[in-house]
């Protein structure tokens, strides 16, 4: 269930408007919405291509990282699927496809694709400068959950510098969005009983979509929090784990 991001779609749409490529920066904390958000405005576009970093482990190295850059690249293209050396040689090997179309490129969850590679946002910044922002029509996002990585790698790091054309800071959903979660049921449930279950799941959409309308507060909390399978028993552990 995609609502309530009409200002950030509208924000992005903006940009194609431009007579120049552009860098946008999405950060949020975990299941906030952020890739949903990107896919969702992806569809805008003519192409949209979509990188997504691996989740670290003690085996998950540069190597790693560049074999699935290499297979996301192949199966959203008519490209092969090329042994990848460094990254840029990767960020060549997609500008090199990327046309005069309107294109949105996603890197999801870009500090675990910097895993291993602590030249990884020097190397972007060149291919950037080089070779990615001759394209007028395509738009490059960077998301991640890791804030701080992204301070100091982006927002914060002297060769991003003017280069970043729209930082968006994606927070939970205001009220009346998160209403519409209970779908045709939203006024046959009480106020109150919404109330309950927005104190513990917030405005986070990856949590309100997990909400059973047909179940009671308290139900819904048992399942979320109570049951050692429940979405919410080890969700602590799950975020800050990584």
């Amino acid at each position: 269930m995609f609502v309530g991001r009409n200002n950030e779609i509208e924000k992005l749409k903006l940009l194609f408007q431009k007579k120049t490529s552009s860098l946008v920066v999405c950060r949020g904390r975990r299941r906030i919405g952020k890739s949903t958000l990107i896919q969702n405005f992806g569809k805008t576009a003519t192409v949209f291509i979509e990188f997504q970093g691996i989740a670290p482990g003690k085996r998950i190295d540069k190597k790693v990282q560049l074999e699935a850059f290499s297979s996301q690249l192949s199966r959203q293209t008519k490209l092969p699927k090329v042994g990848l050396q460094d990254w840029d040689q990767a960020f060549s090997l997609l500008a090199g496809i990327i046309t005069k179309e309107k294109t949105v490129v996603l890197f999801d969850e870009i500090s675990w694709m910097a895993k291993g590679s602590p030249t990884f946002s020097a190397v972007l910044k060149a291919a950037w400068d080089m070779e990615l922002k001759k394209h007028p029509d395509l738009i490059l996002v960077l998301c991640g959950s890791v804030s701080s990585w992204i301070d100091k790698n982006i927002l914060f790091n002297t060769g991003f510098v003017g280069r970043v054309s729209l930082t968006l800071n994606i927070k939970e959903l205001s009220l009346p969005y998160c209403k519409l979660f209970w779908g045709n049921r939203i006024n046959k449930v009480s106020d109150f009983e919404k109330l309950k279950i927005l104190a513990l799941t917030g405005g986070v959409p990856k949590y309100l979509e997990e909400i059973s309308p047909r179940q009671s507060a308290e139900e819904n909390i048992r399942r979320f929090c109570f049951d050692k399978d429940g979405l919410l028993f080890l969700e602590f552990e799950r975020i800050f784990n990584v």
